[in-house]
């Protein structure tokens, strides 16, 4: 028996004990990690330096790709190193700094996302007061909760997991440190403490998926009244990208933590842990890239700039 007082480390788990796969591990998600870095840092610094991206939309997706940029750091890097040097130790302060930054950056990224359908649920449900409604003020007022919001779930999660007495050793079944691998270690007594903190989260996540739906409901019903189809197509290539960034997070999330325990096993919790950890954060930047002109050319104009500059 171990009490969580006397912890000094964690044991994650491991890809793999085969050497060789285990270098082949760490060269993907090195792979992986170097393009989620460079997609999301392009869209970074294409939004704050181009001058006509200074809009709503390009405000919260700036703020998306700085969560994605946090999210992907938090986890990744001590595992791509754990390959590197063949070992799965990670220290107790270590695995709580990792559960705070996971809990609060993967909250807030729910919670911006919210925000920015009711970005595009103000601008074309009520195009006329986009800019009363929008404005810069209320923009960062908007950012700021969905921040705020994800540091204190992460604030409550992480002191409850974290003040619960360990009994079942300390073998995480998860590459990460993640809040119910965690809580498999806690004493039987001890589980329930855990209840109440998952069903304030199950509220606020439930909440923000619902008026995603509202919002959306009523998005496509005011497109499909646009007269022009030069129009409507010009409003569902501004919701398609979040739509599917929100149906990417929203469901390798859900199949995460909702999926049935006779389905549960080590290998298919690593494999998911990867989808809704690592896959996101890397797609999000093409899924926004791919259908919008503005960005793109804004992308092309910061890499020639780049380019120039090199010569």
């Amino acid at each position: 028996m171990s009490n969580s007082s006397s912890l000094n480390e964690f044991l994650l788990l491991a890809f793999t004990g085969t050497r060789e796969l285990q270098l082949l591990h760490f060269s993907l998600i090195l792979g992986t990690y170097l393009a989620a870095l460079l997609g999301n840092g392009l869209i970074i610094t294409a939004v704050a330096s181009d001058h006509r991206l200074h809009t709503p939309m390009y405000f919260f997706l700036l703020n998306l790709s700085l969560l994605d940029l946090g999210t992907i750091s938090t986890t990744v890097p001590k595992s791509i190193a754990n390959s590197l040097w063949n070992t799965r130790s990670i220290s107790y302060s270590g695995c709580a700094a990792q559960v705070f930054l996971f809990s609060f950056l993967l909250s807030a990224e729910y919670s911006l996302l919210t925000v920015m359908a009711y970005d595009r649920y103000v601008a074309i449900c009520k195009p006329l007061h986009y800019g009363t409604i929008m404005d810069s003020r209320a923009c960062v007022k908007m950012a700021a909760a969905a921040w705020a919001s994800g540091f204190l779930n992460a604030l409550l999660h992480t002191a409850n997991t974290f003040a619960m007495p360990l009994c079942q050793g300390n073998v995480l079944d998860q590459f990460f440190c993640e809040i119910p691998q965690i809580v498999k270690l806690s004493c039987a007594d001890a589980y329930l403490r855990e209840v109440g903190a998952t069903v304030a989260s199950a509220c606020l996540f439930f909440g923000c998926f619902i008026f995603i739906v509202v919002s959306y409901v009523q998005i496509f019903t005011a497109v499909l009244r646009i007269p022009s189809e030069q129009g409507r197509h010009k409003a569902f290539s501004m919701c398609l990208p979040h739509l599917a960034v929100v149906f990417l997070c929203v469901s390798t999330g859900m199949f995460a933590y909702m999926k049935p325990p006779s389905i549960s096993s080590p290998a298919l919790n690593l494999v998911v842990a990867v989808l809704y950890s690592v896959v996101p954060p890397t797609l999000n930047p093409l899924i926004y890239s791919m259908r919008n002109k503005e960005l793109k050319d804004a992308l092309n104009r910061l890499i020639q700039l780049v380019l120039v500059q090199q010569k």
